[in-house]
C-alpha cells in the first residue's frame, strides 16, 4: 500500500510543476532521444516506407474518481485528484508528435482500487472506461484504451471487460500482478481469464513493486528498489505462476503483454526452462515448455533501454512477441530510436516491434 501510494503522489508531484509552469513539456522529449520540433509531427519510415507506431505502455489518470472515492478509506492512498500529464490534454498529443508515435495504448495504474468493495469498485471503472471511452473517441486515430477492471471480483471483472470490449470499443483489460498478495493463476480468477480468451483481447499486465513478494522494508534505500527491482521482480513472478500453475493451458487463446520487457523472466529463460524436469518438487501444471508461452501466448513491452536488452529479448522471446512502450510519462528514455537504429533487427521485424503486431492485435 505504502509503495502505490508513493507512486500516485510522485507522478502528480512531477507532473504538476511542469504544467504550472505554462508549458508542459512543450518542447521537452520526456522519454529522450530525437524528437520532432515543437508543433511538427514527426514520421517513422523504414526502408523509405513510412510505418505505424504503437505505444503499448503509457500511463493515465482520470481525476473525477476523486469524487467517488473522497469521503472512502480509499482517499488516503491517492490523497488528491491526478494534475498535470497523468491528466489526458492537448500536451499529450503534442508529445505522441514529437515523438513518433501514432497510436497510444493507454492504461490505468496503480490497482488501488482492489481494495473496494463491490459497489464502489463498479463506480469506479465504470467511470474510469467511460471517460477512457470518451477521449478516445476524441481522437480515434491516436488513442485506444484498455479496462482496469476490478479484479478482486472476477465475475464482475468478467462483466466489466464485456461491457468496456462491447460498448465502449475498449481493447482488453489491464491488471495488477496479483490481488492482495493471491496469484491470478489461481482457480479464483478462470471466469475472469474465460472472459479474456472468450472476447479474444488482449490483457497488459503492469506490476505493483512486488508487495506480494518482498517483506514489508525489503525494498527500502537508494535508488528506488521497490521500482527498478520490486517492478520486474512481480511481474517474473506473475508469469512463472501463469505458466507452472497450467492456466496458460486452461486458456490456450489468450494473450498477456507483460510491462519492462516482461521482468527477469526473459533474462533467466533456461533455469525456468528446466525446473519442471530437474526439481523433484516442482509439481508443474504447465503441458509445455515455458519458452514455448513465451513464443505464443505471452508478449513483452521494449522498455529494456539498452541495444543489448533489446537483441537478448528478441533472442530468447521472438521478434513478434516483443512490443513497442514508452512509460509515458515517466522518464525512461525508451523511443523509437533504439528499434530504429538496432543492429541486431532487420526492417521486418522493426515494422513488427513499432507498431505491426499491435496493429493487428489491437483491431487498429
Amino acid at each position: 500500500m505504502r509503495d502505490r501510494r508513493n507512486f500516485l503522489k510522485v507522478a502528480a508531484g512531477a507532473t504538476t510543476g511542469m504544467l504550472l509552469a505554462g508549458r508542459s513539456f512543450a518542447g521537452i522529449p520526456l522519454q529522450g532521444g530525437p524528437a520532432a520540433a515543437p508543433g511538427k509531427r514527426r514520421e517513422v519510415f523504414l526502408g523509405g516506407r513510412r510505418v505505424k507506431v504503437v505505444d503499448v505502455h503509457a500511463h493515465c489518470q482520470i481525476p473525477e474518481v476523486w469524487d467517488l472515492v473522497k469521503d472512502t478509506k480509499l482517499a488516503s492512498i491517492i490523497s488528491a485528484p491526478p494534475r498535470g500529464q497523468m491528466v489526458m490534454g492537448p500536451e499529450r498529443i503534442q508529445w505522441l508528435d514529437e515523438h513518433g508515435i501514432d497510436v497510444q495504448l493507454l492504461t490505468i495504474n496503480p490497482y488501488w482500487y482492489y481494495g473496494a468493495d463491490r459497489d464502489l469498485a463498479s463506480k469506479i471503472v465504470r467511470l474510469e472506461d467511460e471517460k477512457l471511452a470518451e477521449w478516445c473517441a476524441l481522437h480515434p486515430d491516436r488513442y485506444v484504451a484498455m479496462s482496469a477492471v476490478s479484479l478482486q471480483f472476477p465475475d464482475l471483472a468478467a462483466e466489466q471487460l464485456e461491457y468496456a470490449v462491447k460498448k465502449l470499443k475498449l481493447r482488453g483489460a489491464s491488471i495488477g500482478g496479483h490481488v492482495d498478495g493471491e496469484p491470478l493463476s489461481s482457480p479464483r480468477f478462470d471466469p475472469f481469464w474465460a472472459k479474456v480468451q472468450e472476447l479474444d483481447v488482449m490483457v497488459f499486465m503492469h506490476p505493483q513493486s512486488a508487495e506480494n513478494v518482498v517483506k514489508k522494508g525489503g525494498l527500502d534505500g537508494r535508488g528506488d528498489l521497490p521500482n527498478i527491482i520490486g517492478n520486474p521482480l512481480e511481474t517474473t513472478v506473475f508469469l512463472t505462476h501463469m505458466i507452472f500453475d497450467g492456466t496458460l493451458d486452461r486458456f490456450p487463446g489468450m494473450k498477456i503483454c507483460a510491462a519492462h520487457g516482461g521482468g527477469y523472466l526473459a533474462s533467466y529463460l533456461g533455469r525456468t526452462e528446466v525446473a519442471c524436469q530437474v526439481r523433484p518438487k516442482s509439481d508443474c501444471l504447465n503441458k509445455k515448455h515455458p519458452s514455448e508461452y513465451m513464443k505464443n501466448q505471452i508478449l513483452v513491452d521494449s522498455i529494456v533501454l539498452t541495444e543489448e536488452g533489446l537483441r537478448h529479448l528478441v533472442a530468447e522471446v521472438g521478434y513478434g512477441q516483443v512490443v513497442f512502450g514508452t512509460d509515458e510519462p515517466f522518464n525512461w528514455q525508451s523511443n523509437v530510436d533504439l528499434i530504429l537504429n538496432s543492429p541486431s533487427l532487420n526492417d521486418t521485424q522493426k515494422e513488427a516491434i513499432l507498431g505491426g503486431t499491435l496493429v493487428k492485435m489491437l483491431r487498429l
